[in-house]
């Protein structure tokens, strides 16, 4: 076992007045993995109370500060406890903890890479506005990596250790997940893969906090800057536009989950 692959693996669940979804999001995680991470970003509902019976770890903010704050808190304490790699999934039922283990084997196939859960399966169950939204996000982000990447705005993620330590990028709420893959491409040296998963907005249990309009105009205006910090524009365009995504499917056999 290398440190570039899956050793210690925790889930991490941001988490904003989910208590509709949240007890079934986090003990479907637990049926995968034994450690489990919730940053509550300062829910007002019954989320505090939910999973105070649960067995997992709650870091609680006293207000909301935005998935980027809940996302950094919970890579500070994964790696203050020693983990490896951490899988983050939304709180709202949109993710599959049933897709983890195949996101863990692509880790394993590729390492040095962060693994994305691409929504590329019934696709046509995306709202239009975010499909449009996302779609525009993809072409961007891409040219701030260098190369293509699908799905950048899937919260269903695998971070390496090496793009956890990123923690401390000067990023708020979504813009911190184009950070993230932005710079461990860039200056960490990692490479992007994606699974495919299903498209699940029908389990939604509440309005979506990604505002489709607004944060894909901030990340945009973000990517803009990075793209013209790195230089050579023209030459990173057509990188990252000159061949589809790393897009990987391991087979069932390769579904082990790490000890």
């Amino acid at each position: 076992m290398t440190a570039a692959q899956p050793g210690r693996v925790a889930i991490l669940i941001p988490a904003l007045n989910e208590e509709l979804a949240i007890r079934n999001v986090v003990e479907s995680a637990l049926a995968v993995l034994p450690d489990v991470i919730v940053v509550d970003d300062g829910s007002s509902d019954r989320t505090p109370e939910i999973l105070a019976t649960l067995p997992v770890t709650v870091i609680r903010h006293d207000s909301p500060q935005g998935k980027g704050e809940s996302l950094r808190d919970g890579f500070r304490e994964a790696l203050r406890r020693g983990f490896d790699a951490v899988v983050a999934m939304d709180g709202d039922g949109q993710h599959d903890a049933a897709d983890i283990p195949r996101m863990l084997a692509a880790a394993r196939q590729y390492p040095n890479h962060l693994v994305i859960g691409a929504r590329i399966r019934t696709r046509d169950n995306q709202p239009n506005a975010r499909r449009r939204a996302n779609a525009v996000a993809d072409w961007g982000i891409s040219w701030g990596c260098g190369i293509p990447v699908a799905d950048t705005q899937s919260g269903q993620r695998y971070y390496p250790r090496a793009a956890m330590q990123l923690v401390d990028l000067p990023a708020q709420g979504f813009v911190f997940e184009a950070a993230i893959l932005i710079t461990a491409v860039r200056e960490a040296g990692l490479g992007v893969v994606s699974i495919p998963i299903e498209t699940r907005y029908d389990r939604e249990f509440r309005l979506s906090h990604f505002r489709p309009v607004r944060d894909v105009t901030l990340i945009t205006l973000y990517t803009i800057g990075r793209v013209i910090h790195y230089g050579r524009v023209i030459e990173s365009y057509r990188r990252s536009h000159a061949h589809p995504p790393q897009i990987v499917d391991p087979p069932a056999g390769s579904q082990r989950i790490p000890a």
